[in-house]
Parts: C-alpha cells; structure tokens; sequence
C-alpha cells in the first residue's frame, strides 16, 4: 500500500459550504477508490507567496491517505478539471515522511 499526501488549494471567492463540499467530494472519491484516509487537516485561509489567477489568497486543505492501485492520476484529472481548484501537488511518501508526519499530527493533537 503506498501513502500519499496531498494539498490543494481552493478559490478564496468560494463559501464555507462550497469549500465543504469540494472538500467532501475528493475525500469521497478517495474512498470510493479503496483509499485509507490517515490524516484531513484544513490549514484555513492563506496568503499566497505569488498571484494564482488574480487571487491573492487561498483555501488550504491536506488530506493523507494510504491507496493501492492507479488512484492518482484520476484525481489529479478531477483537480485539473475543477474550476474551484488554483493548485494542487501529491507526493509519495516514504518512510521517513511518514514518521514525520505521524510526529506532526501528534504534536497538533497534544498543542505542543
């Protein structure tokens, strides 16, 4: 099985429900692909370092997931078709971004 994360980044014009909702929709088709979702954490409004199609902020959103199969490339389909997607990026992660990660959930969790 092969973990994944994933952050993407949504048009700041977009209500709290439509961001709710886009969200839910790719967590949902993660799942329905057979994905292990280990860790969703949504990092809020962010300013961008550079203009993205004239916004100068965005909505941030990370989920981490294990998936066997060819999951990736679909979802990335769906992320380049979605006009409320400014950028996206997965990366494969190993062994020691794992660990990490595992320590940064746990250090969010404790407030540490």
């Amino acid at each position: 099985m092969n973990h994944y994360e994933t952050v993407f980044i949504l048009n700041p014009v977009l209500s709290e429900d439509q961001i709710k909702e886009t969200v839910k929709k790719y967590e949902d088709f993660l799942v329905s692909e057979g994905a292990k979702m280990v860790n969703k954490e949504d990092w809020g409004l962010k300013k961008l370092a550079y203009p993205i199609q004239h916004k100068k902020s965005g909505f941030y959103h990370m989920f981490e997931y294990e998936v066997v199969g060819p999951t990736i490339e679909p979802l990335e389909v769906m992320f380049r078709r979605d006009e409320r997607m400014m950028r996206y990026l997965t990366v494969k992660l190993d062994k020691h971004a794992i660990d990490w990660a595992k320590e940064r959930v746990k250090r969010i969790k404790t407030g540490a």
